[in-house]
Order: C-alpha cells, then structure tokens, then sequence
C-alpha cells in the first residue's frame, strides 16, 4: 500500500456489449466444436475461452500520492509505472473521445501520445515537461479533483 494514499480506483471492462459480442462468439464456437468435431475447431474455442478469461482479468488500477502517480494496466503491466509530479509540467481533467483520439480502450496510443483507458469519456490528462502526454480514464472525476486540489495539482 502507497502511503498517504489520496485517491485510488480500480476499473474494469463494463460494457455490455463487449460481454454480449464475446459471450457470443464462445457460444458459437462451442456449439460448432459440439456438433462437428474437430481439433481446429475445438481449439479455436478454448482460444476464444482463454480470450475471455484475459478480458475478465484486465484492470486498470490508479493511485495518488502526494508524491506520485501510480498506474497499471493488469495483467498487461505487473507493476505499477510512477510518475514524479516533479516530471509533470500540467495536469487537467478532461472529456476525450476514447475511439475518436485514440482508437479504443486499453493501452493505446504510440509516440508521445498515449492513453490508458478501460471505459467512459473522462481522464486525466498530465503534460510531462519532455513534452510527452498520458491520459488516464476515470469514473471517478469529484473524487480525483478532490485529491489532486488538496496537494494543488490541478490545473485548468
């Protein structure tokens, strides 16, 4: 546990039809490796299986400190990347386009733009002083402002 933990927050993939398209696809698989046996067939099943699974296990996981920012993206990122507020020039909340600006969700992105987002529209934006930028999805932006006013972080 970081200390003086000012904010923490834990997403997962919620969106109903990313369940419904993968939960689809398993079926029908299953139901084609049911009815015509046959090794391809079955394997393309556990693959769609072992799929699923690895979309249940991703997470994106969020601290602040007074220090820094902590981030992952599990099981992708084991460990937590840190970021120095020293090494961040400007930090705002803000509204984005997930599809629009980066293609999607998840870890996203290349060069000195890049996001890491599990859901919504909302994040948090640092501009680091070698002029790089990462976003970071939030669904929980009064508590995140909240946080980042009591250590004077945010900017508009």
């Amino acid at each position: 546990m970081k200390s003086n933990l000012l904010f923490s927050e834990k997403q997962r993939f919620n969106q109903w039809w990313l369940w419904a398209i993968l939960i689809g696809i398993n079926l029908l698989f299953l139901y084609v490796a049911l009815f015509q046996p046959n090794i391809f067939l079955t394997l393309s099943f556990v693959f769609t299986l072992i799929l699923t699974v690895l979309f249940l296990s991703f997470r994106l996981d969020t601290q602040i400190t007074a220090e820094k920012i902590y981030v992952r993206f599990y099981p992708l990122q084991l460990k937590y990347r840190e970021y120095m507020w020293s090494e961040i020039s400007k930090c705002t909340i803000r509204q984005y386009s997930p599809i629009g600006e980066y293609g999607g969700w998840g870890l996203r992105g290349f060069g000195k733009n890049k996001t890491i987002n599990i859901s919504g529209n909302l994040g948090l934006q640092l501009d680091f002083i070698n002029n790089k930028k990462l976003l970071i999805g939030t669904n929980k932006t009064k508590e995140l402002t909240e946080a980042l006013e009591k250590i004077g972080k945010l900017k508009s």
